[in-house]
């Protein structure tokens, strides 16, 4: 399926619409940030595709539920989507309510996109109804693993906190820096304060330290308390779940915030379609857009290219996985079978390891990169 967009000037979109239910965190304890983002680049696509002509002349609508990082509330959102009579759900970016609502969506019959979460298992078993854009967890985090070896560190503590994410990122890191002798360490976040933390690490030996927790906190009391600990100058501080990407972690540590390499999803150049989307987020925002944003106007430019082309069936949206071929804002998106993935998947989304330059946190370095 080759699906370019309708050319300028289509008209706008006029008749009955066609519903999207958009997965979207938007409180807390929801990652807000991420999800304000993922929702402007929802909401940009539509308007980008209503401005085009529409679904065969009919809107696009998007109508979106807040899952407050709640895996229970997402499944909830699915039930009530479902019966509203969208086409397809998109969205979510945290991966523990991504894998709730993959599941509840092939339960259903209902084609899900999911823009943004990254765990492996995001569903139990092989499913033909959800997608997925953002890169799997194990290639994302192995390309992390690589940056942290080429950087020369042997010896990795993760400060951790309970979740299956967590603990899939850490089995990733584990995996792929042992056979280069590297060792991870693994300390508490939950049990340990910033304090303690520092103290754990000072003599465990390592070189760096990556932040697998929640964001703001306890992610930011803890790069605060590193940061003064004169113990722990030589240490790096990681973040390979991209809270750094965000303009509120900046406006929370400011100079203290950079040089944390953190992974974010976006290619090397823009393409012309990611510098137009680029512009207009920034506006739309009022602040430079985080690749989530990316992932969310991708996602709608993947549907929207599936309904001109399959109809509005969720069976024929579902069937048409295998020959999507979308131009996206961070280039051509297809998606495929990959080994151990239950999902269709964009199997060469871009990866970056990046951090916010310590002279200027306002500009980001790219330490890496992995075209897929």
């Amino acid at each position: 399926m080759n699906t370019p967009p309708p050319p300028p000037g289509a008209g706008p979109a006029d008749g009955p619409p066609v519903r999207i239910g958009a997965l979207v965190p938007l409180t807390r304890p929801g990652w807000a940030d991420a999800g304000r983002h993922l929702l402007a680049g929802l909401e940009l696509a539509v308007r980008d595709v209503n401005d085009d002509g529409g679904i065969g002349g009919r809107p696009l609508e998007l109508l979106t539920r807040d899952t407050a990082a709640d895996p229970r509330e997402a499944a909830a959102a699915v039930d009530e989507l479902a019966g509203l009579g969208v086409a397809a759900l998109a969205g979510e970016y945290h991966s523990v309510v991504a894998r709730a609502a993959a599941a509840r969506a092939d339960a259903l019959g209902l084609p899900f996109l999911c823009s943004s979460a990254v765990l492996d298992a995001l569903t139990e078993q092989p499913t033909r109804w959800v997608a997925r854009l953002a890169p799997a967890q194990s290639h994302g985090w192995r390309v992390y693993a690589d940056f942290l070896a080429g950087a020369g560190h042997g010896r990795v503590a993760v400060a951790a906190e309970p979740s299956v994410y967590w603990a899939a990122g850490t089995r990733v890191l584990r995996d792929r820096l042992a056979p280069r002798g590297g060792t991870v360490v693994g300390l508490d976040a939950r049990a340990l304060t910033p304090a303690a933390l520092c103290d754990e690490l000072a003599g465990s030996g390592a070189t760096a330290l990556l932040l697998l927790v929640g964001n703001p906190e306890p992610a930011v009391s803890i790069v605060r308390a590193v940061r003064r600990d004169r113990r722990l100058a030589r240490i790096t501080i990681g973040a390979p779940a991209g809270q750094p990407e965000f303009a509120a972690w900046a406006a929370s540590l400011g100079d203290d915030g950079a040089g944390i390499p953190f992974l974010r999803y976006l290619p090397e150049r823009p393409t012309p379609l990611g510098e137009r989307v680029e512009a207009a987020l920034r506006e739309r925002l009022d602040e430079a857009p985080s690749f989530v944003a990316f992932e969310g106007y991708d996602t709608i430019a993947v549907l929207a290219g599936v309904l001109r082309s399959h109809g509005v069936g969720r069976a024929g949206i579902a069937g048409s996985w295998p020959r999507v071929a979308v131009d996206g804002t961070r280039g051509r998106i297809r998606f495929t079978r990959v080994p151990g993935i239950g999902v269709w998947q964009w199997a060469r989304a871009p990866v970056q390891v990046v951090d916010r330059d310590p002279a200027d946190p306002a500009r980001f370095r790219i330490l890496r990169t992995d075209a897929g």
